[in-house]
């Protein structure tokens, strides 16, 4: 069941550190193109924009390092290692275009940590079987799902808005293959994020 944010606290998580926001993650790979005009011509409040982006590329770091835990985890069979394979290129793909919009708006893009961190801090030892890293991916992508969508509003510019809704419905897309792999109902009441 996907727990239900109200807007104030994931702004809230979004606002704050990228270390301690723990979603993630992990259909549409949006290409360099895709960059909103904002993102190539600061104007507004770019030092609030430039905050949120990069909690937001904290985010894609520790999706895309969660997926590479899966992936070496040798617990994935082969269909499913090339699924997780492909989620984590649309979370590279992300995590490029955050960069260059991050850059475009003069600010800094926050680094990855390291992917031993992330193993810790993902508790990657807990990973016996292939159900178990699909629960952590299914959590990250339903959290990254919620922070994208928390973060439209507040954001300044109002071109970042369509660039994270497309994010948005990435990390929905994961998440709903990831749910119907691992059997999990459908919700019966919508909205289903958010």
């Amino acid at each position: 069941m996907i727990e239900d944010i109200n807007m104030q606290s994931r702004r809230k998580l979004l606002v704050g550190s990228a270390t301690t926001l723990s979603a993630a993650g992990l259909a549409v790979v949006l290409g360099s193109t895709a960059l909103p005009r904002a993102a190539r011509a600061a104007s507004g409040n770019a030092a609030q924009d430039i905050q949120l982006l990069n909690a937001a590329l904290g985010l894609e770091h520790e999706g895309i390092a969660a997926y590479q835990l899966g992936a070496e985890s040798k617990l994935l069979k082969p269909d499913v290692l090339k699924v997780a394979v492909t989620f984590q290129g649309h979370h590279k793909q992300h995590r490029d275009d955050l960069v260059a919009a991050i850059t475009k708006l003069g600010g800094k893009p926050v680094a990855a940590k390291s992917n031993f961190d992330y193993a810790k801090e993902l508790n990657a030892a807990s990973l016996k079987s292939q159900t178990d890293v699909l629960r952590l991916a299914l959590k990250l992508e339903t959290g990254a799902t919620n922070a994208y969508l928390g973060v439209i509003p507040s954001l300044d510019q109002s071109d970042l808005y369509l660039f994270a809704a497309r994010v948005a419905g990435d990390e929905a897309f994961h998440a709903a293959v990831l749910g119907s792999v691992l059997g999990e109902p459908i919700p019966e009441k919508a909205p289903l994020f958010g």
